[in-house]
This record gives C-alpha cells, sequence and structure tokens, in this order.
C-alpha cells in the first residue's frame, strides 16, 4: 500500500515501476469516504444547523474527528490540531479500510512526542466541507442525495464556526493549545481573534494573516482545471463508475498545487534533467522524470480526495483576511494576547516568510517577537509536515509556556 503514503510527508523521489504499478485500475468517481464505508478511527459528533456568512443553510452539520490521550477531569488539557487541504484527522495509525493513508503528523504526536499523548489530549476534526467524514459536498443532503456541486461557497470562518460548535459538543469550553499548517494555521488564527479566551496557546505554522491577489490567483487556476474537466459535470458525478469521474481534472489541479508547496531547489536537486525511462522526451516520447513525478502523485491523488471538496476548500482559503470587517490584520491580531508560535519555513514559495512575518508582529504574544520562528528546509511549504523534528522542538517550546 506503499501508494497510500502521503507524499507531503517525505521528500520527492524519482517514481519507480513499482510506483506505477500501483496505479494499474481506473481511479473512482470520488475518492471521499462515504456512507457505509470503514468507520476506522473515525468518531462523530452531529450537531444543528449551519449558517454561513453568505446565508446559505447546512442541516445536520457532522463532524469525523479522532483523538489520542484523555482529557482529564477539568477537560483542560485539550489540543486542537487542524489539518491542511488535502489532509485529513488521521494523524497517528496505519492506512486501512475506510482511511487510505498513513498519519501525516508520526513523530509529532504520541507518547512522549512534542504533542505528548500521555499529557495532552491531542483532537483532530476533519474540515467542514471536507471529504474524510465531515459533512461535504458527498455527504447527503436533505433530499438523501449527494450535496455534489450544490453544496455552498465556505469561507474559513464558516469552518471554524463549525468547528467551535464541534467544541462545545465535546464540552470543552478552552484549548490548552490550537495548532494549525497551512489552511489549519489559517483556521488557528480565525480561532484566536473569533474566540481568544478559547485558545490558552496558538500554533500558526506556514500560513499568512490573509491570502494575497498572488494566491488567491493560483488557487483559481487549480479549481478552473477541475471544472473544466467533461466528467464534472457541474459536481454532479457521484453516480459515476470508476474512471468516468472528473480525475483529470482533479489530477492537474494537484500537480499544480505541488509545484508549490515543493521548492525549485529540492526538484531540482532530485531530479535535474533526467528522464524517467532510456526513451528519450526530446521528441521521442519519453519523459523527464519530474513529469512522471508530477503525474503519479497527480494520479494517486485522486484515489483519497473529492473533487467537490476540492474546490469548496481550495476556494475558503482564498477568502481567509483575519482583518476583514474587523478594522484589518492588524487590529483583528491584536485581539489575541496568549503565548503564539509563528513558524515560517526559509523555502516556501507558497507562503513565504514576509506572511508570517506579518503574523509575528501583530501577535503580541509571539515567542519570538516580531521575527517568525525560522525553519530552515529545503522542502518549501511541505517542511512543516516532513521537518518533524525541528516542529515538534518549536512545539515543546510554546507548550513549555
Amino acid at each position: 500500500m506503499d501508494w497510500q503514503t502521503s507524499e507531503d510527508t517525505v521528500a520527492a523521489r524519482p517514481v519507480t515501476d513499482a510506483d506505477a504499478r500501483a496505479l494499474v485500475g481506473k481511479p473512482p468517481a470520488s475518492g471521499a469516504w462515504r456512507e457505509g464505508d470503514p468507520v476506522a478511527d473515525r468518531s462523530f459528533v452531529t450537531g444543528g444547523t449551519l449558517t454561513t456568512e453568505a446565508g446559505a443553510r447546512i442541516p445536520g452539520v457532522r463532524v469525523a474527528y479522532e483523538s489520542w490521550g484523555e482529557l482529564d477531569a477539568g477537560r483542560s488539557n485539550a489540543v486542537l490540531v487542524l489539518h491542511a487541504l488535502t489532509g485529513d484527522p488521521h494523524l497517528v495509525g496505519s492506512a486501512g479500510p475506510g482511511q487510505p493513508t498513513d498519519g501525516w503528523w508520526e513523530g509529532v504526536v504520541g507518547p512522549g512526542l512534542a504533542l505528548d499523548t500521555d499529557r495532552w489530549f491531542v483532537v483532530a476534526p476533519n474540515v467542514l466541507g471536507g471529504c474524510a467524514g465531515t459533512t461535504g459536498p458527498a455527504s447527503l443532503g436533505p433530499d438523501q442525495s449527494e450535496w455534489g456541486g450544490r453544496f455552498p461557497y465556505l469561507t474559513i470562518r464558516d469552518q471554524v464556526a463549525a468547528q467551535l460548535a464541534f467544541a462545545d459538543a465535546l464540552g470543552i469550553d478552552r484549548f490548552a493549545a490550537v495548532v494549525g499548517g497551512s489552511m489549519g494555521g489559517m483556521h488557528a488564527l480565525e480561532w484566536a481573534v473569533t474566540a481568544p479566551d478559547r485558545v490558552g496557546a496558538l500554533a500558526v505554522l506556514a500560513a499568512p494573516a490573509a491570502s494575497s491577489a498572488d494566491q488567491i490567483a493560483l488557487n483559481s487556476v487549480q479549481t478552473e482545471a477541475v471544472r473544466a474537466d467533461p466528467r464534472f459535470r457541474g459536481g454532479d458525478y457521484y453516480g459515476a463508475v470508476d474512471g468516468d469521474g472528473p480525475h483529470r481534472g482533479l489530477a492537474l489541479a494537484r500537480r499544480m498545487a505541488l509545484l508549490n508547496y515543493r521548492s525549485g531547489s529540492e526538484l531540482n536537486d532530485r531530479f535535474g534533467r533526467s528522464w524517467q525511462s532510456g526513451v528519450s522526451p526530446l521528441g521521442h516520447h519519453g519523459r523527464f522524470a519530474v513529469e512522471s513525478y508530477l503525474d503519479f502523485h497527480g494520479n494517486r491523488f485522486t484515489r483519497r480526495f473529492d473533487a467537490n471538496s476540492y474546490i469548496r476548500l481550495v476556494d475558503a482559503m482564498s477568502s481567509h483576511d483575519v482583518g476583514r470587517d474587523r478594522g484589518g490584520v492588524e487590529a483583528a491580531l491584536a485581539t489575541y494576547a496568549g503565548p503564539a508560535l509563528v513558524l515560517g519555513i526559509d523555502s516556501d514559495r507558497l507562503y513565504p516568510v514576509a506572511d508570517q512575518r506579518r503574523v509575528a508582529r501583530g501577535l503580541r504574544g509571539a515567542l519570538d517577537g516580531p521575527e517568525p520562528t525560522l525553519l530552515e528546509s529545503p522542502f518549501g511549504h511541505d517542511g512543516f509536515l516532513i521537518e518533524r523534528e525541528a516542529v515538534g522542538a518549536a512545539l515543546r517550546r510554546l507548550l513549555a509556556t
């Protein structure tokens, strides 16, 4: 099951013949977890109706989550971990039926580790609009058919509103820490601004205070790639047979994203101008090794994700601006006074260090003052997933406060 290991948590490498064989067979119309699939390690909380910022109503919102450790009698030792765009609640553990990937933060969460489950109750929910068990486009709507393209537009604030209701359902009034990277970092920042009294400490890893025009542009190209696939069918493809879903558009979007998740130096160092095989790519139908790398991971991605969810989550990331209707970013960030780890990655070309510098300067309790904690890594944006020892050390420092 090597193909199920998330590419975000390992260094880039050439695609082998075994990798190619692992993708033999047509991809499903959707890689979403669906009703009737094995539950795996998920638990569920079902609440009431959520009304989005745009005024849409989503009844019976269900949140899927995983947890580790024990909640203490005072409910004071909970740590909330919020996942990135294509992540899920499975921080620790093996892949298996109903769970297509190994845990994405092995080495960070567990007994004696940075998020020590002998001390902390670590809980990770799947985001609203996702495809790993929380209500999203692949879920059944009020008419008992999939929401599909009818699923409402979501903002980061809508998703945090669902997370707040989820915390209420668990009886957790205040988290000892709220931790998130990338899209999860956007959620963590929104938590700190929306409900500062419920956040004991904050960790924002490789995320901005507001999505820039450049980042929104990158997002829009990806979502258009999905929509342009003729098999997308306006988002209503759930009844399609294997191989007849929008996998080509979704794989293309993933390939675009990978170019921003990894650094140019990593790709150059690992692949250079090497060929994938002995067949020349110079007019003889061969491929460069880096092309095969992107194709393989794009195609693999379609087997574990959902095209509609990808659009909804990417659009939510474009909505991100903690300063919207709050007097601007700096005014919003100033409302949170607790200790904060703001981590930037020197090779991140998706959310460069300047984005984290703005966050650090706005948060009064940033661990390193006006400068973000800098992670030196060749792996680009995905460094917060790959450089687990360094990220773990930074989290230990935060939790020691």
